[in-house]
């Protein structure tokens, strides 16, 4: 099993970096212990999911001009955001399952939203941690044999294993709070409330986080991967000023004493979208997979209710269909 284990980040120490693995900074947060994993597989009540054959979108327009961003949902918490000169992808996944093999592991219940053959050529990937079902090799490893090797921003570690896999690019890993330019804009890396991992002994020694692209005419937009809901909106807020789009998961949030400290639910991503005063925020990370108890249409019902409890109109809060594009206002 060691194979699957992600290499080790060795840097200087931090408030969240022990000089092994990394942590979270908020002082409330319990970590879950091997013990209530097993007390959640020994226990699950899981909701209703069911394989939606839906057709792909249309195939997105090669370039945007002007202050257009445009955003087009590809399914989970892959997304394909498109700025003048600059097409972005975050966290790309396109396989059947979501696993460190091909033939188990979670499957998908929803193709993608586009097909991997009608992306536009692709500029920039934003990878926010490497769980499998935000960092799939496959994918990142087709993109760099497709499209030219774009570099992929990323948190620190995961160099390592983008080399050991063969992935080719000017590839950027970050801390919290630094940030990086690409070509005409400035790519943040910024703190989420998670963690990282993927074999049995490699528990936090890579960063995860979110990650934002400061465009000079479209303005910024916030990709928040995995997170639970914490002070760190408000830090971002203050740290990145506007935020013309952020992309907030909504779904994987149940048992919520077993997700809530590192998956928010719809009410916190409502919470989290006022924290970060965005103008408009996309919902993502529902539907595709069924990695927690929550069934599939859950979090969209319960994202209509907290979004009324809190007067945030579904023009503020979008939900697209998969395949479906955006233009945010």
């Amino acid at each position: 099993m060691a194979f699957f284990n992600a290499p080790r980040w060795r840097g200087p120490l931090s408030d969240h970096f022990d000089g092994r693995r990394f942590r979270n900074t908020n002082p409330d947060m319990h970590h879950a212990k091997p013990r209530d994993l097993l007390k959640w597989m020994s226990s699950r009540e899981r909701g209703p999911w069911r394989y939606v054959d839906t057709p792909p979108g249309p195939k997105p327009p090669e370039r945007v001009e002007g202050d257009t961003m445009r955003v087009t949902f590809v399914g989970h918490a892959t997304l394909l955001v498109q700025m003048e000169g600059l097409n972005v992808l975050t966290d790309p996944l396109f396989e059947p399952r979501t696993s460190p093999v091909s033939f188990a592991g979670p499957k998908r219940f929803r193709p993608p939203g586009i097909r991997f053959e009608d992306l536009p050529p692709i500029d920039l990937v934003l990878l926010s941690h490497n769980h499998y079902d935000h960092c799939c090799v496959p994918t990142l490893r087709r993109l760099a044999q497709t499209h030219g090797a774009p570099p992929i921003v990323t948190g620190l570690g995961n160099l390592a294993l983008f080399e050991k896999e063969g992935i080719a690019g000017e590839h950027v890993e970050l801390d919290w709070w630094q940030h990086v330019r690409i070509g005409e804009s400035t790519v943040h890396f910024v703190e989420m409330q998670h963690f990282s991992g993927r074999g049995p002994a490699d528990r936090d020694v890579t960063l995860w986080g979110g990650v934002a692209v400061e465009h000079p005419k479209a303005g910024t937009v916030l990709f928040c991967g995995d997170t639970g809901y914490g002070p760190h909106f408000a830090r971002i807020r203050a740290h990145l000023g506007d935020v013309r789009l952020a992309l907030v998961p909504i779904g994987a949030f149940r048992p919520r004493w077993f997700m809530r400290w590192v998956h928010v639910d719809p009410e916190e991503s409502v919470r989290a979208h006022l924290d970060l005063g965005a103008r408009t925020s996309v919902g993502m990370h529902f539907g595709t997979f069924a990695l927690a108890d929550d069934g599939q249409d859950e979090p969209l019902v319960l994202l209509d209710e907290a979004r009324a409890r809190h007067g945030v109109s579904p023009d503020a809060f979008v939900v697209l269909e998969h395949g479906a594009g955006f233009d945010a206002p």
